[in-house]
């Protein structure tokens, strides 16, 4: 959640609850229901970091909210985040949080973003293909090779699709 609320940030001020609603208004429905607890544990966390700060502002009749900034450590931080390719179990998830995130900050290119994603998913089928060359009589090896490549198949489909969407 911290490079998300990052990237709402690079937008311009905002409290936790506002980060809530825009998480909850841009993701729509297949993001899960994020908690105010979370998002307020994390923008400590944040804050402590220096990627964020926030200043107290007054509220007539209630207590005062915490705003927060993005500090220039924060937006590196996203910046290098949108500038390499998601990795492991959960690649559409995190790269589909940069791909819908990045208009918005104005950090990265969702052509770009897709081309570097599409680019990672070939050169980790051409390792993959290198691999199962080296171990041709490993059965269990060449299985497993073969479903992952499968995956990075369907991967690239689905670039294309965001290709079609986003661009």
């Amino acid at each position: 959640m911290r490079l998300p609320l990052l990237a709402l940030l690079a937008t311009g001020p905002a409290h936790g609850y506002q980060l809530r609603r825009a998480l909850e208004s841009t993701f729509g429905p297949a993001y899960a229901r994020t908690n105010d607890g979370q998002v307020y544990v994390t923008l400590g966390r944040l804050e402590k970091s220096g990627l964020i700060e926030g200043q107290d502002v007054a509220q007539d009749g209630r207590p005062a909210k915490r705003v927060f900034v993005l500090t220039d450590d924060g937006r590196r931080t996203l910046a290098d985040w949108f500038a390499r390719p998601a990795d492991g179990g959960k690649v559409r998830e995190e790269f589909f949080l940069k791909l819908v995130l990045a208009p918005r900050t104005r950090l990265a290119d969702p052509r770009t973003l897709i081309d570097l994603q599409r680019s990672h998913c070939l050169a980790a089928i051409r390792g993959l293909h290198a691999t199962a060359d080296r171990a041709p009589d490993h059965g269990v090896s060449r299985l497993l090779i073969e479903g992952e490549v499968l995956h990075l198949q369907a991967e690239l489909d689905w670039l294309e699709r965001c290709q079609q969407e986003f661009t």
